[in-house]
């Protein structure tokens, strides 16, 4: 009898025990020693982080009280291993912590700042990084910024930003759409135009080429219908597509009219590529989340079923290579 009880015991144990979670097949880069050129995230949060300023709702409370927990704004790191330099897609509010992460990342040289950098566009979590450059800070020397035209006409007639560019803190590179801009000889970023709320600048995403794999970054955009290209078209042409999931859904947004902040939802999204190969599937990474996104917290419901569908979620120091 005893025998017995002990064989049901175990059963419900083993029967209760939480099932496997999918896992994501990609490296951190606190895990691996980075030895090919790769990206690298640097950070996954939308423009206003998580938690967000003002934010009483569940989702940040924790976030607020608990100091271990630490979220950053969008942005890319790009290593060329082979010529010892690091670029940065979009200057964030946390661009301190994320420069040093990408440097110390890239051991063969000692240097502090990046080789460059790649503005999206003008809103605040792609740019405002760049006040950190300035003299109250760091006073870079010569940074190099690459910028679209109407980019290149906001830093430069807009205070604090003209400031790092008369003192050159910055030296801004304009950027042509569709035109390659080649860092060596086996990598070149192309900017893109993509449809965005564009009040001070135009918004672009980039096609980055390295040694033997590509990679396509659209953290912005309106919605994928208004784009010219293919969003599925284009997704095939690349080895990785990190792009814009800014919300999970409409449900998030109950004090705010979409009308005003569009985006594509990730279930609007994951409809759209419902028929990719899963090759093609598992190519798709989503990032820039806004402080409510279910996808944050890898342990959601809606994280669970995301990675079960094929796709990935952006999170920090995963590693891409190139």
């Amino acid at each position: 009898m005893n025998r017995f009880l002990v064989i049901i015991i175990a059963f419900v144990i083993f029967s209760c025990s939480e099932k496997p979670k999918p896992k994501q097949d990609i490296l951190s880069s606190i895990e691996v020693g980075i030895t090919n050129t790769s990206i690298v995230i640097l950070g996954t949060a939308q423009d206003a982080g998580s938690p967000q300023i003002g934010c009483k709702k569940e989702c940040c409370i924790e976030l607020f009280e608990d100091v271990t927990i630490e979220r950053r704004v969008i942005s890319l790191g790009l290593i060329d291993t082979e010529n010892q330099k690091t670029y940065m897609f979009d200057a964030t509010p946390d661009i301190g912590k994320q420069m040093k992460m990408l440097t110390t990342i890239e051991t063969k040289n000692d240097k502090e700042l990046v080789d460059g950098i790649f503005l999206t566009h003008a809103h605040i979590g792609h740019y405002t990084g760049l006040m950190y450059l300035g003299k109250e800070a760091m006073d870079a020397k010569s940074t190099p910024v690459y910028v679209m035209p109407k980019m290149e006409i906001f830093l430069n007639e807009n205070g604090p930003w003209n400031q790092l560019v008369e003192r050159e803190n910055i030296v801004l590179h304009k950027m042509v759409n569709e035109a390659p801009v080649r860092l060596s000889e086996s990598i070149e970023v192309t900017p893109t135009l993509v449809p965005h709320r564009d009040e001070f600048s135009e918004t672009v995403g980039y096609h980055i080429e390295g040694p033997n794999k590509s990679a396509l970054f659209i953290p912005d955009i309106d919605k994928w219908d208004k784009w010219e290209k293919d969003i599925v078209a284009e997704i095939k042409k690349v080895d990785y597509a990190f792009i814009d999931a800014t919300f999970y859904s409409g449900k998030e947004i109950n004090n705010r009219d979409i009308s005003e902040i569009p985006h594509p939802f990730v279930i609007e999204s994951i409809k759209m590529f419902e028929g990719l190969s899963e090759k093609d599937k598992s190519k798709v990474v989503f990032i820039h989340f806004n402080h409510t996104n279910p996808l944050l917290d890898p342990n959601s419901q809606e994280s669970l079923l995301v990675l079960q569908k094929g796709f990935k979620i952006g999170r920090i120091n995963d590693v891409f290579e190139l």
